[in-house]
C-alpha cells in the first residue's frame, strides 16, 4: 500500500514550512488522521518540529525511509503522429507545439529537473529528426519505436520496457501541458494522475477504495475521475506489470491498444480474456493522483489547443493554415473541423470547413518534387476543367504542389470488387479518351522508369536478384509497343478505384490527376487492374468492360504490356519511398510479380509471337 509515513516525510523535504491543514490537504487526510500520522512520524523519530521556527525537519531515520523512494528516471512518449492536430502535425510532432511560447516536451523535461530528475528517455517515432537537439540542449536520451507507424502506446511502451527495470521511473506524454510542477524527488508508490470530469464523458473512468487504491476502469461514465496525464511506475509495480504487458504485444489483436489496456484487464479482472492459457497476473497496487482542475491538459485537437492559447486562433505558424486563410480570405479561426484523411501514397490531406463549405487541402509528401512535375499536374487540371469530371479545384500551386478543392458530402470511392463501379468507372476512362483534349506533356513509360531507377540508386539491385534479367524483359516489351506506333491521348495513369469518386447525385468524378499526361489509352485500363490488384480472370474482364466487346490480340498484348510495365514502374516508385523512411507492405512484391507474371504470359502466348517485333 502507499506509504503514509513516507508521504509525510516526502512533504516535508518539499517544503519544511507546511502547515499541517497543508499536510493533510496534499495527503487527502483529514486534519484529525494527519496529527495522529505526525504524532507517530515524531515517535519513529522520523521528523521533528521546532514550534519557534514553524519548521519541520527530517530526521536520519526519515531520510534512510525516503531513500527507497528516490525517482531514479522518466520516459516520455512522443512516438506517434497526432492524426487530430492536422495540418501543424505534417510539419511538427504534436509534443513539440508550443504553449503559451514554450514547447510542451520541453515544460515537461524542465519541471523534471526541477525535481532533480536527469535521466530521461523520450521515445521516438514519427518526424524522430525534430526531437535531435533535445539531446544537447537537455542531455536527455531518444530511443526509437520502429513500430509507432503501425502500432499503439502498448508497443512504445514494451520497447521503453528496459528503461524500467529495477528503477523507479515517471511515464510522460509529450503532448501533455501542466500548469504546476507535479513531479517529485520521491514518490511512495505507484499511481496514474486523475482529473474529474463532470457530467457524461467517454475518458477512461476510475475506481477506487477509501485509501486510494485503484479497483476498476470503465471506458465512459457520469461524474467521475478519469485517467488524465502522467503515471508513475514504483520498481515493485513494473515488476508485475511488463510481464503482462509483454504477454499483450505477443498476443494478436493488440496492435491497436493503448498501455492503459493491460492495467485496465488486470484491474477488472479481465486479462485472461486477452491472454487465453496464462495464468492469471497478480494484481500490482497502483493508487489514484487527484490533480486539481486545470492542472492537466491533454488537448483533443487543435480547436481545443485555440481556445487555451489564443495564439492559435490566427497564427498557427502552419504553411497549410496559412495558405488557407490567404486562398479563402478568412482568418485562420474560421478554419474548423480538421480531420486528417486516409494517407495517400504520395501525398498527405485533411478535410477542413469554411464558409459553411467542406474542402480538402492536400499537402505534397516527402521526395513528391522529384517524382511529380506540378506545373503539367496543373496545366492538366486547366486542361479537363470544362468536361466536370475531376474533383472542383480551387486552388492549386504549380510550384510546391499545394492543393485546395471541394469536399463532396457523401461521395464514396469506387469498389474494384463490384461489377458496377467498375463499368461506370470504365466509361469514365471512355469519356477523358474521346473527349480528344491534349496537353503538350507525355507520361513517357520508358523516361519513367529509367528516372525512378536513377532515383533508386541501385538499392533495387540490392533488393531484386533477378532485377537486371527484369529489366531486360521490359525493355523487350517498350521496344514492340514503340514500333506499334499506337494513338496518343490525354490519360489519367493514376486510375485506381479510390480516384474514381461516385457522388450522391449519381455523377462520378475522376481525381488526382498528378501523372497524367499523352499516352496510350490502354495504360489506364491496366494500371486500374494492378492497382486493384486483379487476379487473371478479373484482369481479361476489365480489358472487356472498356470495349465492350472481345479483345483483338493486339489490344491484349498492349493491355498485357502496360500491366507489366506497370508493375516494375511502380515497384521502382516504392523502392524509391521506402529509401525515405515511407513503407507500403506487400505493394513492392505485388508489383514487382505483375511484371514477372504478365511477361511471362506475353512470351509464351502464340498469338503474341509477330506483335510489334522488328521486322
Amino acid at each position: 500500500m502507499m506509504d503514509r509515513y513516507g508521504l509525510l516525510c516526502r512533504n516535508i523535504y518539499d517544503n519544511r514550512r507546511i502547515t499541517q491543514r497543508e499536510l493533510a490537504a496534499a495527503m487527502n487526510l483529514s486534519l484529525g488522521t494527519c496529527n495522529h500520522l505526525i504524532k507517530e512520524a515524531q515517535a519513529r523519530k522520523l521528523i521533528s518540529y521546532d514550534a519557534d521556527a514553524g519548521e519541520y525537519s527530517l530526521l536520519k531515520e526519515g531520510v534512510r525511509l525516503l531513500m527507497k523512494y528516490r525517482v531514479d528516471s522518466a520516459v516520455i512518449l512522443a512516438a506517434g503522429f497526432g492524426s487530430r492536430f492536422v495540418p501543424l502535425t505534417f510539419e511538427t510532432p504534436k509534443g513539440l507545439l508550443e504553449v503559451f511560447g514554450e514547447r510542451m516536451v520541453e515544460r515537461q523535461i524542465k519541471q523534471l529537473h526541477e525535481a532533480g530528475i536527469m535521466d530521461i528517455t523520450i521515445m521516438v517515432g514519427y518526424l524522430k529528426e525534430k526531437f535531435e537537439y533535445l539531446i544537447d540542449k537537455y542531455n536527455v536520451k531518444l530511443l526509437y519505436n520502429p513500430e509507432y507507424h503501425e502500432k499503439n502506446t502498448l508497443s512504445t511502451l514494451w520497447h521503453a520496457r528496459d528503461c524500467f527495470k529495477g528503477k523507479n521511473t515517471y511515464l510522460l506524454s509529450s503532448d501533455n501541458w501542466i500548469r504546476t510542477n507535479m513531479y517529485h524527488t520521491y514518490e511512495c508508490g505507484a499511481w496514474y494522475s486523475a482529473s474529474f470530469m463532470k457530467g457524461k464523458t467517454s475518458e477512461w473512468c476510475l475506481s477506487f477504495n477509501k485509501k486510494g487504491l485503484l479497483t476498476g476502469v470503465a471506458i465512459g461514465g457520469m461524474d467521475s475521475w478519469v485517467m488524465y496525464g502522467p503515471a508513475f511506475f514504483s520498481k515493485e509495480f513494473s515488476e508485475l506489470f511488463f510481464p503482462v504487458l509483454e504477454n499483450y504485444y505477443k498476443a494478436p489483436g493488440t496492435e491497436q491498444m493503448f498501455w492503459e489496456q493491460p492495467l485496465a484487464d488486470l484491474l477488472n479482472g479481465t486479462a485472461g480474456e486477452h491472454l487465453p492459457g496464462v495464468e492469471a497476473p497478480p494484481v500490482p497496487d497502483i493508487y489514484i493522483n487527484k490533480q486539481p482542475e486545470g492542472q492537466v491538459y491533454e488537448f483533443e485537437n487543435l480547436e481545443e489547443l485555440r481556445l487555451f492559447d489564443s495564439r492559435y486562433q490566427d497564427h498557427s505558424d502552419s504553411a497549410a493554415m496559412q495558405l488557407i486563410s490567404e486562398v479563402l480570405h478568412i482568418p485562420e479561426s474560421e478554419i474548423t473541423d480538421l480531420r486528417r484523411l486516409k494517407a495517400g501514397m504520395t501525398n498527405q490531406s485533411f478535410l477542413f470547413r469554411a464558409n459553411g463549405r467542406s474542402y480538402i487541402c492536400r499537402v505534397p509528401g516527402p521526395g513528391t518534387d522529384k517524382l511529380i512535375n506540378r506545373r503539367q499536374e496543373k496545366a492538366v487540371y486547366d486542361t479537363v476543367k470544362h468536361l466536370d469530371l475531376s474533383e472542383h479545384v480551387v486552388y492549386m500551386s504549380a510550384d510546391t504542389g499545394y492543393k485546395i478543392s471541394e469536399y463532396y458530402e457523401g461521395a464514396r470511392n469506387g469498389n474494384p470488387k463490384d461489377l458496377d463501379d467498375i463499368t461506370q468507372g470504365m466509361r469514365l476512362l471512355h469519356r477523358l479518351h474521346d473527349s480528344k483534349l491534349s496537353v503538350e506533356h507525355r507520361f513517357d513509360v520508358r523516361e519513367r522508369i529509367d528516372f525512378y531507377e536513377t532515383l533508386c540508386a541501385g538499392y533495387e539491385r540490392q533488393l531484386f536478384e533477378d532485377y537486371s534479367m527484369v529489366r531486360s524483359h521490359m525493355n523487350g516489351l517498350l521496344d514492340r509497343l514503340e514500333r506499334l506506333n499506337r494513338p496518343q491521348v490525354l490519360s489519367h495513369i493514376d486510375s485506381v478505384c479510390d480516384n474514381i469518386l461516385f457522388l450522391p447525385d449519381g455523377s462520378l468524378r475522376l481525381i488526382d490527376w498528378e501523372y497524367a499526361g499523352m499516352c496510350d489509352p490502354l495504360i489506364d485500363v491496366s494500371m486500374c487492374a494492378i492497382y486493384s490488384y486483379y487476379s487473371e480472370e478479373e484482369i481479361n474482364r476489365l480489358l472487356r468492360i472498356y470495349l465492350h466487346r472481345e479483345p483483338k490480340a493486339e489490344e491484349r498484348f498492349i493491355y498485357y504490356s502496360y500491366i507489366a510495365l506497370g508493375g516494375f514502374l511502380w515497384c521502382l516508385w516504392a523502392v524509391y519511398k521506402s529509401s525515405l523512411g515511407e513503407e507500403f507492405g506487400e505493394y513492392t512484391l505485388i508489383m514487382y510479380r505483375y511484371a514477372k507474371n504478365y511477361y511471362r504470359k506475353i512470351i509464351t502466348a502464340p498469338e503474341f509471337l509477330e506483335i510489334g517485333m522488328a521486322p
